[in-house]
């Protein structure tokens, strides 16, 4: 290598060679024209650098570009600063708190004397247009803490955090005349700030803590073009028909009644067939491949809980009561109860594994703030399963966790799936339970069953609880919306705790391997979701009402009665609407309510035997034979279509 010159190793191995003191922008152009236009920031040694930082030493450069998830997140985060500039120049006298950018957006947290209403945040947004036009350079500067405090000392927030921050680097961003306690990363400029909107207001605590200051929150999206823009409030307005909260109530599914409490929901009956329809599906799966069912109580003593470890570090999300002088807690999870079937008895490694699982409720504190109708709730049923096996057996195990997983998503029309492993911090292996060989053991069994089952994964280092790795899997909707359902965890922690063991083939009593598992994750939230995947529109097995007969006056409601009791006798979901109505009307009303199919009955039909097929969404399908009718919808509930 030339005097006077560094080497860049790119993400794909190559290595190019570049002058000492040349600025990470200029590295990226020597790369390539194209490059250096679709470049929004740059990652030097796996950390963010501004574009003008110059390079001094060999280092790997990772350059992140407009149309990467990475350079939205980027921009976002310039933007929130963009807003946090807009709201000082309109309120003064502001003080800030955090403004990261999120999934489809950014936030940020913000006090002020009075409440930001709509107009204010029309105003804001239009000052934002402002402040972006005058192509403001976005730059980085150090502070040691004491420059960090007087620069900020008129900011309690930004002081706080300063103070917390202790001897670390502290960084500032600046574009025109606001400034802001930030790591980054930033925009070069905010000329690159064109396409955004402040979506809506609420409120939200300092830190999340209800007993600290209370700030607003304003939330907005952004975008590198308006044509994305655009596209994002046409997925948002097509999310907006399909919430479930509103086709619960039109449809009559499910309901939070103010008067029982915050998140908890109720089955209204066509909410329960739904519900049942799912759980049957479950169990008999389930069975089919080696689960045992069990039922376990939703009270326990508070003892057992005290064993779990749950006392000491989940007591405030947990109900607790006292009777007769004893503690006792309403179950936030069916773990320890399952553990307590297994201990019935003592188990071979013949015997193992043993695969319990239960349609489980149970009851959690959430902040009232953080309830969303079915999505997030108090009281909710899991799908929960508890494997306990042999070393030997655990990634045999985690691949058939997997494998089911991907056969019960799939039957419900999900076939994209995102997979993360959670691994411990590498640096903070003391924090976690287990050791170094059982970790490694666990992680590579987790690796070798996604592997084997052909998920793309990503790897989150640290992100494992400290009693094991664990596998999450994302499902992605029709709106090509991420949702976390399913989950594979190992545990070292609690058999430990309650002394869970097997016999070994040497007569030696070993602590047995236990893997918590759920697939739906919540039945709530599942079905939640579904109600917006399918828009209400849910599929024949799984529609509340499968069919509704409608007869054109009331001299054929003795025929519908005949063609009713036909098919409910076959297993079918089926009513007559024999209102005194005009047809034109009952087809409406069930077309509203999405009955997959509706039989129209007249004199036509009854002298024949047939009924005329309408299904929803489609229209007229024609005449049928009762008896051909029947067989066909059987054949289309079997299929799960």
């Amino acid at each position: 290598m030339a005097e006077g010159t560094l080497q860049l190793t790119l993400p794909d191995g190559q290595a190019i060679e570049v002058p000492k003191g040349i600025s990470v922008r200029e590295a990226i152009a020597s790369i390539g024209a194209g490059l250096a236009r679709a470049a929004v920031a740059a990652r030097v040694d796996g950390r963010y650098e501004p574009m003008d930082e110059p390079l001094q030493k060999d280092a790997t450069l990772e350059v992140v570009t407009r149309d990467s998830e990475d350079g939205l997140y980027v921009l976002r985060h310039s933007t929130a600063h963009l807003m946090a500039y807009a709201v000082q120049e309109l309120f003064p006298g502001a003080r800030f708190a955090f403004g990261p950018p999120v999934e489809d957006g950014f936030y940020y947290d913000i006090e002020v004397d009075r409440p930001f209403t709509e107009d204010d945040l029309a105003r804001i947004e239009e000052k934002m247009r402002e402040l972006a036009a005058r192509k403001l350079p976005i730059t980085r500067e150090r502070l040691s803490r004491e420059e960090a405090l007087q620069r900020f000392g008129d900011q309690p927030f930004k002081v706080e955090q300063i103070e917390e921050l202790g001897d670390a680097q502290l960084y500032a961003y600046t574009m025109g005349d606001f400034t802001d306690l930030c790591e980054g990363p930033h925009l070069e400029n905010t000329e690159q700030i064109k396409a955004f909107k402040l979506m809506s207001v609420a409120g939200a605590y300092w830190r999340g803590d209800e007993k600290r200051e209370q700030l607003q929150r304003i939330y907005g999206t952004a975008w590198f073009s308006k044509k994305d823009l655009k596209a994002y409030l046409q997925r948002l307005e097509e999310a907006s028909r399909r919430d479930h909260r509103k086709l619960g109530r039109e449809l009559d599914l499910f309901s939070i009644q103010d008067e029982a409490g915050g998140g908890l929901a109720f089955y209204h009956p066509k909410g329960s067939i739904l519900r049942r329809a799912l759980i049957d599906f479950w169990e008999k799966e389930h069975v089919a491949h080696g689960y045992a069912m069990v039922d376990t109580p939703h009270i326990s003593r508070g003892h057992l809980w005290h064993t779990s470890g749950h006392m000491d570090f989940y007591k405030e999300n947990m109900y607790i009561f006292e009777i007769e002088g004893q503690e006792y807690v309403v179950k936030p999870m069916n773990c320890p109860l399952h553990i307590l079937i297994y201990k019935r008895k003592l188990w071979s490694y013949r015997e193992l594994p043993v695969r319990y699982a239960e349609m489980g409720t149970v009851y959690r504190y959430e902040r009232s703030g953080t309830l969303h109708g079915m999505l997030r709730v108090r009281g909710f049923t899991q799908d929960d399963a508890h494997i306990f096996c042999t070393p030997d057996q655990l990634e045999d195990e985690i691949l058939g966790v997997l494998k089911l997983t991907r056969h019960i998503l799939t039957t419900f029309g999900f076939n994209e799936f995102q997979v993360e492993l959670s691994v411990r911090d590498p640096k903070k292996k003391d924090k976690y339970a287990g050791s170094d060989e059982e970790w490694e053991m666990a992680e590579r069994s987790l690796v070798r069953a996604i592997e084997a089952e052909g998920f793309p994964y990503k790897r989150m280092e640290g992100e494992a609880v400290f009693y094991g790795p664990k596998i999450d899997v994302k499902l992605v909707d029709a709106l090509g919306r991420k949702w976390q359902t399913s989950t594979c965890q190992f545990d070292f922690n609690l058999p430990r705790r309650f002394g869970v063991d097997y016999v070994d083939e040497n007569g030696e009593r070993k602590n047995v391997f236990m893997v918590h598992r759920a697939i739906f994750g919540s039945l709530e939230r599942f079905i939640g979701m579904l109600t917006e995947q399918y828009a209400g529109d849910f599929p024949l097995w799984l529609a509340p009402i499968q069919a509704r007969i409608l007869t054109v006056g009331e001299e054929f409601n003795d025929y519908a009665r005949q063609v009713e009791e036909r098919l409910q006798a076959a297993g079918l979901r089926v009513e007559t609407d024999a209102r005194g109505e005009k047809i034109g009307r009952k087809i409406r009303e069930a077309e509203m309510e999405k009955i997959p199919y509706m039989l129209v009955i007249g004199a036509k039909e009854r002298d024949a035997g047939t009924v005329a097929v309408r299904r929803h969404g489609r229209g007229d399908q024609g005449a049928v034979a009762v008896d051909e009718l029947r067989s066909s919808l059987l054949d289309e509930v079997a299929a799960r279509s």
